[in-house]
């Protein structure tokens, strides 16, 4: 099967100086894949790659989705705050030059799935932090995109919406399927989302172990309390002890 995505031996340096690399990555249609690693390892840099918005100093980006076929969901939701929820769900189609009438028809379905079909004239400071981010998620998925790329979108959320949301993307997925890169410092999230959890050591980010997630999407009820569920969790909680002591390695031999 061709990857929808991919970033191959990719190298980022900024103002000199190593963030992301040697790094390769590939992303098959309909496939969720979690990017777990600490703070400053290049996991943001990796989406950017993938989403076009950033160029490689050295390696090879590829992408098979065309204009408009990639939609982003940043940690903060980004929404106009003088706009209701339904205008900023239909921005993106508006822009894409979708008549006005059918993209607010189009928003208002959007927001159904995510559950705010009553919020559609609410504007954001009228909305709570998981309501925004169900905005902004519905946003994304207005358009059908191919690639869904996720930046940490609950960070700034409680454990019980964190996993109300965790549910909420593995059904949206479940209908389209679109292929979707989550990143996240959380590793049991990562195991819940993703049939592939993808480990990063600290910067320059490299891949310090990958988990395949042998469970169906959407998870079952249950799924955290399963032996499977566990043995995932520690294994990618063990690649990230592995990838953090090898970084640290790495630079005493650098100093040396």
């Amino acid at each position: 099967m061709t990857a929808l995505a991919a970033l191959t031996e990719v190298e980022v340096d900024y103002a000199g100086r190593r963030a992301l690399g040697p790094f390769t990555l590939a992303l098959e249609p309909g496939e969720i894949v979690a990017l777990v690693g600490p703070s400053g390892c290049g996991k943001s840099t990796a989406l950017r790659l993938l989403a076009g918005l950033e160029e490689p100093t050295r390696g090879q980006v590829s992408r098979t989705p065309g204009r408009g076929e990639t939609a982003v969901v940043f940690q903060a939701p980004t929404l106009m705050p003088w706009a209701s929820a339904q205008a900023n769900v239909a921005l993106p189609l508006e822009l894409a030059g979708v008549a006005g009438g059918e993209a607010r028809a189009r928003a208002a379905s959007a927001l159904e799935r995510v559950g705010l079909g009553e919020a559609f004239r609410l504007k954001p400071a009228q909305l709570s932090g998981g309501m925004a981010m169900r905005v902004s998620l519905a946003r994304a998925l207005v358009t059908e995109p191919k690639l869904l790329l996720l930046d940490e979108p609950f960070a700034a959320l409680d454990e019980i919406s964190r996993r109300a949301l965790a549910d909420d993307v593995l059904a949206l997925w479940q209908g389209a399927k679109p292929a979707i890169v989550f990143v996240t410092h959380n590793v049991e999230e990562a195991v819940y989302m993703a049939a592939r959890v993808v480990v990063m050591s600290a910067g320059p980010g490299r891949i310090a172990g990958e988990t395949p997630i042998d469970a169906p999407l959407p998870r079952p009820a249950g799924f955290r309390t399963t032996e499977a569920f566990r043995a995932a969790a520690e294994k990618v909680s063990a690649d990230l002890d592995h990838g953090m002591a090898g970084a640290a390695a790495n630079r005493r031999g650098a100093a040396a």
